[in-house]
């Protein structure tokens, strides 16, 4: 009766309306309530938007299918992430059934092939954002296709897609001149050629990552344009301080910027990076060896935006350094994140300097052995909601009577 009240005093259009605000699960469950409910929960114009990464081993071929020829035209944004089961012929139905999608992440769905890919090129010509991340059947020719049929893409993530080459990027980008984001962490195939066509034929690019495409030089990299933002390069082991020169010099905006592992970079380079770019916010160094206190002077004073910055095994930073970023602007009003795991040369020192730092809300300190338990404790009575993981050596602790004494070990403790 009291459904029977409610249907009567709420047009049809008003409760299409309410029920296009549920996920999936109270869709679903509002379609066993009355035949009417049933008909309006199901509508096509509530399902717009989709993430089934909660069902994932539930997914299969047919539920696709089912959910393709029943969104329709209606269907914008469509999450498979995780759904290993889904095959290039539940996707040939999707474009087909579903032509308006804009936004597809099929990561970790490996049984797709470039057939998938294929298909959303002839059916699919609004797709804008696609995530083929972990999907390893994918090759260049999923790059042509999408660079023939989808020219509005403008976030494309092909991360550890290991068969994706220069030749295949080179035509995304001409052919998706629109886009700002590429992913591609993994590939190793991924050359300067590449680089180079994406900064010349995409002028609003303004994310790349380009983790571990180890082939990359200074060449590319020098070639990237003003409306970049965020910038991975970490594991490109032949970058040089030329490189951050041009960066400096080309991309002011840059407000990420993950040089991990690229172990030829110098002070020098990051002197020319800290003097342009003040709008940087996250940085990761780790094992950039050869940087020393230096940068950390120049970071301190070109940089007072920085919110997160990771020195992992930068083995030549010590307590003046720390010190340094400590009375910079940074340290007073932004910086949040600290990494100095295995900086063997700060010592507790440091630590009695970044009690000024009053936004900072996690600090890594694995293997820096001169830093004591009592240290930690005093920068907590200071900053009692920081977080500090921390790693201690075995302890031996005296055993009573003189005899063999049992050993134990706090290891990653979070203090």
């Amino acid at each position: 009766e009291d459904e029977n009240h409610i249907n009567r005093k709420l047009p049809k259009e008003l409760l299409l309306r309410i029920l296009s605000y549920l996920d999936v699960v109270s869709l679903c469950r509002c379609a066993q309530v009355s035949k009417l409910w049933n008909i309006l929960a199901l509508d096509g114009s509530n399902w717009q938007r989709i993430d089934l990464f909660d069902f994932q081993r539930d997914v299969e071929g047919p539920v696709i299918e089912n959910i393709s020829r029943r969104c329709g035209g209606f269907l914008r944004q469509l999450s498979l992430r995780g759904c290993e089961s889904i095959a290039d012929g539940s996707m040939k139905t999707l474009a087909q059934s579903c032509p308006n999608i804009e936004d597809l992440n099929l990561n970790k769905c490996k049984k797709l092939t470039d057939q998938t890919c294929q298909a959303l090129g002839r059916r699919c010509s609004k797709l804008q954002r696609i995530n083929l991340d972990s999907c390893p059947s994918i090759t260049d020719i999923s790059l042509k296709a999408l660079s023939d049929g989808c020219p509005l893409l403008t976030h494309v993530n092909v991360s550890w897609c290991q068969s994706i080459t220069d030749n295949g990027v080179e035509a995304l980008a001409r052919g998706c001149p629109k886009l700002k984001s590429f992913i591609c962490r993994g590939c190793k195939n991924v050359n300067d050629k590449a680089v180079s066509s994406l900064a010349t034929h995409c002028p609003d690019l303004e994310a790349l990552n380009v983790q571990g495409c180890d082939n990359l030089t200074d060449e590319s990299i020098c070639k990237l344009g003003g409306a970049m933002r965020r910038l991975c390069v970490s594991g490109c082991s032949r970058l040089t301080d030329s490189a951050l020169a041009a960066l400096a010099a080309r991309c002011p905006n840059l407000a990420t910027l993950e040089l991990a592992q690229c172990t030829q970079l110098t002070d020098a380079g990051f002197q020319a990076l800290a003097r342009n770019c003040r709008m940087l916010e996250r940085m990761d160094l780790e094992e950039c060896v050869l940087i020393t206190d230096t940068t950390l002077v120049h970071l301190s004073m070109g940089c007072p935006r920085l919110e997160k910055l990771t020195l992992s095994h930068c083995e030549l930073i010590t307590d003046y350094g720390i010190k340094q970023l400590s009375m910079s602007p940074c340290a007073a009003e932004h910086l949040t994140v600290l990494g100095l795991d295995n900086c063997p040369l700060v010592t507790d020192g440091a630590l009695e300097h970044l009690t000024s730092c009053h936004n900072l809300q996690l600090i890594e300190l694995y293997d820096c052995q001169m830093v004591t338990r009592n240290a930690i404790r005093k920068l907590r009575s200071h900053l009692p909601n920081i977080k500090v993981h921390a790693y201690f050596a075995p302890v031996t602790p005296p055993a009573a009577g003189g005899g063999a004494r049992p050993r134990y070990c706090r290891c990653c403790a979070i203090i």
